[in-house]
C-alpha cells in the first residue's frame, strides 16, 4: 500500500500529526508512507524511521512570484510516480486540498480522505476528498489527528496508544543534561511571553537555561536575558535538527504555543507551554510532564482575537512554581 500525507506546515502542526506514523506502520508493515512537505519544513522529518519518502515542495515561493505555480503543479505531477493508493489531507486547508487532488490523477484507485466542510476552517477543501471524515474543531489536535487516519486506514489507535507513544524522531539522548530551554518567540506577537516577564522566570530558577532563537527579536531577547540573567545562556542560531536533539537534551521546555514547545512533546520531554489567545485544550496534548498555563481569556478556536495579548498578564510565579512541580512529577515517574 502507497500513502501519502499532505500535511504542509507549519512545525508544530507537522509535530502533531506524526504521531500517527508509528499505528500505520505497526499494522501495516510494508506499506511506503510518503509525506508532503513545505521545503522549509522537511527536516522535521528526517530523523522519523517510518517515512519512507519526504517530498518537499515550495507553494510559498507562489506569493513571491506567481509563475512558480506552473512549476510547483509539475513538481506535484512528477509525484504520480509513487501510484499512491490512499492520500490523507491532514492539514485541511483549501491548498492541501487541492494538492491532493494534483497527485491523485495518475490513479483512478485512488482514494483522498480529508475532513469535512464543517471539521475545518476551510469547507471548501472538502469538494476535493472522495471520502469525508467528521468531528469537531474544537476537537484537540492529536485526536483529530488520529480519528482521520483511523478512519482513512482502518486503524483503532486509542488515548492509551498515544499516550504511550514512542519518540518521533531517532536519536540519542545525552542523560546527563539538566538545563531548560526556553523558547522565546512564536508566530504571532499576541503569543509570546514578554521579555520582562521570562526574565522574572529565569531569576526564580535554580536551573541553567538556554535560549533558542531562530529571527532577530528573538535573538534580542536571548541576548537581553543572557545579559540581565547569570543563568542563562543564548545559544547559536540552530536547525531544526539541531533544535531536536537540543530539545531531546533538555530537562523541560518552556514556551508559548508555537512548534519547538510541541516538540517537546514528540519527544516525551517535559514541558510547559504558555497560552494567551490560542486554545490549549485543543493545541496541546496534556500529559503529567506536559503541562500548560493559560491567561484568563476565554478563546474559542474557530475565531481567534487577533487583539487578545493576555499571555503577557500571566504570572511569571505561577510559572516558575508549575516548572517545579513537573520536573518533581517527571523525576518520580
Amino acid at each position: 500500500m502507497n500513502i501519502c500525507i499532505v500535511k504542509l506546515s507549519a512545525m508544530g502542526d507537522i509535530v502533531h500529526a506524526m504521531v500517527v506514523l508509528q499505528y500505520i506502520k505497526a499494522k501495516y508493515k510494508n506499506a511506503k508512507i510518503s509525506w508532503i512537505v513545505e521545503q522549509n519544513f522537511q527536516d522535521i522529518l528526517k530523523d522519523n524511521q517510518y517515512v519512507d519518502n519526504i517530498l518537499p515542495v515550495n507553494l510559498k515561493s507562489i506569493k513571491t512570484n506567481k509563475l512558480n505555480i506552473f512549476r510547483q503543479i509539475s513538481l506535484l505531477k512528477s509525484f504520480h510516480k509513487y501510484k499512491f493508493d490512499i492520500i490523507i489531507d491532514a492539514q485541511g486547508l483549501l491548498k492541501s486540498a487541492i494538492v491532493s487532488k494534483i497527485i491523485s490523477k495518475a490513479s483512478h484507485d485512488c482514494c483522498i480522505f480529508g475532513f469535512d466542510k464543517n471539521s475545518t476552517r476551510e469547507g471548501m477543501s472538502a469538494l476535493f476528498y472522495n471520502k469525508k471524515v467528521k468531528i469537531s474543531y474544537d476537537t484537540n489536535v492529536i485526536l483529530r489527528n488520529t480519528h482521520l487516519f483511523n478512519e482513512a486506514l482502518n486503524l483503532n489507535t486509542t488515548t492509551q496508544d498515544i499516550n504511550n507513544k514512542q519518540c518521533l524522531w531517532s536519536l540519542k539522548r545525552q542523560n546527563n543534561q539538566t538545563y531548560v530551554l526556553l523558547v522565546v518567540g512564536a508566530s504571532k506577537p499576541n503569543k509570546i511571553y514578554t521579555k520582562e516577564m521570562f526574565r522574572k522566570v529565569c531569576d526564580g530558577l535554580e536551573y541553567d537555561i538556554k535560549v533558542v532563537w531562530a529571527n532577530d527579536y528573538e535573538k534580542s531577547v536571548a541576548n537581553y536575558l543572557s545579559r540581565y540573567c547569570k543563568n542563562v545562556t543564548k545559544l547559536k542560531k540552530l536547525t531544526i535538527r539541531q533544535l531536536i536533539q537540543t530539545i531531546a537534551n533538555s530537562a523541560l521546555v518552556i514556551g508559548g504555543d508555537t512548534g519547538p514547545t510541541h516538540m517537546a512533546w514528540g519527544l516525551n520531554r517535559p514541558s510547559l507551554t504558555i497560552y494567551g489567545n490560542t486554545p490549549h485544550q485543543r493545541n496541546s496534548y496534556t500529559t503529567a510532564i506536559n503541562q500548560t498555563i493559560s491567561s484568563s481569556s476565554k478563546v474559542h478556536a474557530n475565531s481567534l482575537n487577533k487583539d487578545d495579548f493576555s499571555i503577557k498578564e500571566i504570572d511569571p510565579n505561577t510559572i516558575i512554581s508549575k516548572t517545579y512541580e513537573i520536573l518533581g512529577e517527571f523525576k518520580t515517574n
